[in-house]
């Protein structure tokens, strides 16, 4: 029987402390875990307002050691130049599927999904963002980058990506009743790991064959998600620990 561990956080809002960042080091390699996912709002940084330098708790992620973040409300910015100034510093992959860019040639700053080999096992890593700005609203116009449908998303990516992998996951900045229509709705996703309404859940929550996953906020605690194997089918369990 194979297992893999996932560590995971999520709404940080600049509350990663080095002292949190070095706990979160020294239990991943304890664990030996595989992965550390962050679900987003990581930064301290508004939603209209951007530090043209970056933000230096993502280059304290980055020598944490975190995989890979979800786009939260907090790192997204409607100018060319801010969502690219608050990502900068991330030395991780980004990840949001459901955002376009509203003219041809503009730039993502961030890719929709993620591949690893881990544990003997293929494991992908899709992000999904609650819409801060939609086709439908008359600020669109000012923006460079606009959001579709969370859900209608997932339901065009899902069926590819779990052919082509083991274990899919989901890094959700959409809130738990969202994370909960998700699971509902799309299945053949294994792991959903939320953030955006500061939500704990001790031991997750299993949704049909998915779980869900939500750490709290401001860094008070470490998620802790263990996979197994038997005969080819996964079943996880979660578990929080106060950081």
């Amino acid at each position: 029987m194979s297992s893999l561990i996932i560590l995971h956080t999520n709404d940080l809002h600049n509350r990663l402390t080095p002292q949190k960042a070095q706990c979160i080091h020294e239990r991943r390699a304890a664990l030996n875990a595989h992965l550390l996912l962050d679900a987003g709002d990581a930064i301290s940084a508004g939603n209209l307002t951007f530090h043209p330098g970056g933000e230096p708790i993502l280059d304290l992620m980055t020598h944490t050691g975190y995989d890979a973040m979800a786009v939260g409300n907090r790192e997204f910015h409607f100018t060319v130049s801010g969502f690219r100034a608050k990502l900068s510093r991330a030395g991780f992959p980004v990840l949001c599927a459901n955002v376009r860019p509203r003219a041809p040639g503009t730039e993502l700053p961030v890719v929709p999904w993620v591949e690893w080999s881990r544990a003997d096992k293929t494991v992908l890593a899709f992000g999904l963002t609650v819409p801060m700005i939609t086709r439908r609203m008359k600020v669109s116009h000012a923006s460079a980058y606009v959001f579709e449908d969370p859900l209608e998303t997932a339901r065009q990516i899902v069926p590819s990506l779990r052919s082509r992998c083991d274990y899919l996951i989901c890094i959700s900045h959409l809130g738990l009743r969202m994370d909960r229509e998700l699971a509902a709705r799309v299945p053949g996703i294994n792991l959903i790991i939320g953030g955006h309404t500061h939500t704990t859940l001790e031991h997750g929550e299993l949704l049909d064959s998915t779980l869900i996953v939500h750490a709290g906020s401001y860094g008070r605690f470490l998620g802790v998600v263990t996979v197994e194997w038997k005969e080819n089918v996964p079943s996880a369990h979660a578990s929080l620990e106060p950081l």
